[in-house]
């Protein structure tokens, strides 16, 4: 039976956010033998050669020199930031409840594009965001004997990808996605590398945790480029709820992996999360029908 394009691009972002959710598994699980710096470098140095590679077999190499311009900047900027706060965070909270804060980035964006961009944002959506971020609050429970600052960092790591994002927006479309995706790469590891000192310094990691790390950049990869696959094959409003599937795949993983078992609160925070990001993409999908294809913007995709 053949799928329609909705569908398959469905299922590529549901095997994207599988992707990413067992990177976010192996990193948890490595966190234990060698300090974030030592991931970010391990990682990175597979991951820099497998991006220069398939950038370098497409033509699309450039010069770093696009370091200098703002939007370019202003995303690695945000992208250190959101990778070396989720991953603070990973390592001290469970899986589920660290995917479950990050699921309100899509809200965020929402939040940065009306107030930095001017775009129009009706009532409804506003009490989606609203809502977005309560059910946020009811995860991390500030007040409460539950609180964790660990989920402060997740917190943390969703407004600087929120940043990342934005920014991605206004990079010009001449640059190639994969020198973005290169030049992301090489700074993230290079954060880690300097990073390394004030976390303790490198200690030789075992030859286990050298594996899993070199499959955390494969995921990293196959996750990237399914997500370009999903949102070229499919409507981005039919595609992207897809990313919620990354909450379901943290939860499984959570539980097979650390025995972690979510509980009330959490599931009803992450309830109230995927609610209101559903019904936020809801609307702007029906606001889209309502204007001229032409003038529809898209999202890009995570990570180029």
């Amino acid at each position: 039976m053949k799928l329609s394009p909705n569908i398959s691009g469905g299922l590529f972002m549901a095997a994207a956010m599988a992707s990413f959710t067992m990177n976010d598994a192996i990193t948890k699980a490595v966190s234990a033998e060698v300090n974030i710096g030592e991931i970010l470098v391990v990682r990175g140095l597979v991951s820099m050669v497998l991006v220069a590679a398939l950038a370098a077999h497409r033509g699309a190499l450039r010069s770093f020199r696009v370091l200098l311009i703002g939007p370019v900047a202003l995303r690695v900027f945000g992208e250190i930031g959101g990778t070396l706060t989720y991953m603070a965070a990973l390592s001290q909270i469970p899986l589920a409840n660290a995917s479950a804060i990050f699921q309100a980035l899509p809200l965020v964006i929402t939040l940065g594009a009306a107030l930095v961009f001017g775009e129009p944002v009706g009532w409804r959506r506003w009490l989606a965001i609203t809502a977005g971020f309560i059910g946020v609050l009811v995860i991390v429970r500030p007040g409460a004997e539950g609180f964790s600052q660990a989920a402060l960092l997740a917190l943390a790591s969703v407004g600087f990808c929120a940043v990342r994002d934005l920014a991605t927006r206004r990079i010009p479309t001449e640059l190639p996605t994969l020198f973005i995706t290169l030049v992301t790469t090489v700074t993230v590891t290079t954060a880690g590398a300097v990073s390394l000192v004030p976390l303790g310094g490198w200690r030789p990691p075992s030859g286990h945790a050298l594996g899993l790390l070199a499959l955390a950049a494969v995921l990293i990869l196959i996750g990237y480029q399914c997500i370009i696959v999903a949102l070229r094959t499919g409507d981005i409003s039919a595609v992207a709820p897809f990313r919620y599937f990354a909450l379901l795949w943290a939860m499984l993983l959570g539980y097979l992996v650390f025995g972690h078992r979510p509980d009330a609160a959490m599931l009803a925070g992450a309830g109230i999360i995927v609610a209101s990001g559903l019904y936020a993409f809801y609307r702007e999908r029906k606001r889209d029908k309502l204007r001229p294809a032409a003038t529809a913007p898209g999202l890009p995709p995570d990570g180029l």
